[in-house]
């Protein structure tokens, strides 16, 4: 069991819906509330209209907050864009904060119009791509996919009640 008994456990139903339980190992509620990048996540969430908290949650699952981060496939900055979507939605450094969020949540403003607003689907495709939740007709049967989504859900619900 994790430092201080904090554990976290889930389990999937018939659907493949996963649902999660415990406590979130290193995260206190105090740690919600001392976020980075303020300025840069309030303004593009206004901006297109994305609440702020999701921005932050996306931003804590994919990158910890790193703003130099790169992934094993090579997603970078902040918001773990790749390369061909950075420069689909015009970032060209994307170890810029400014600009990675900037670009991150143009892309998931695209996703969610592609996705007619549904919050999972969108971040389904945030992480598997597009053409996976297609392909699958709802979120794809990755266990990774799967995952990151109640990752999402969960940091975006511990960021509104902070």
């Amino acid at each position: 069991m994790p430092e201080s008994g904090r554990c976290v456990s889930y389990s999937t139903n018939k659907l493949g819906i996963i649902s999660l339980s415990g406590k979130w190992p290193g995260y206190s509620s105090n740690s919600y509330k001392n976020v980075r990048y303020h300025k840069q996540i309030d303004y593009w969430g206004k901006r297109y209209n994305i609440d702020p908290n999701l921005i932050k949650a996306i931003i804590r699952a994919e990158s910890g907050f790193d703003r130099y981060a790169i992934s094993k496939k090579g997603a970078q900055g902040l918001m773990q864009l790749m390369p061909d979507t950075a420069r689909e939605m015009r970032v060209s450094d994307p170890f810029n904060p400014e600009e990675n969020i900037a670009g991150g949540v143009r892309y998931l403003r695209k996703l969610l119009k592609m996705f007619n607003g549904n919050l999972v689907l969108s971040l389904a495709a945030y992480n598997a791509g597009p053409g996976q939740v297609k392909k699958a007709g709802g979120v794809p049967r990755i266990t990774e996919t799967r995952r990151y989504i109640k990752r999402v859900l969960s940091y975006y619900d511990r960021y509104a009640k902070a």
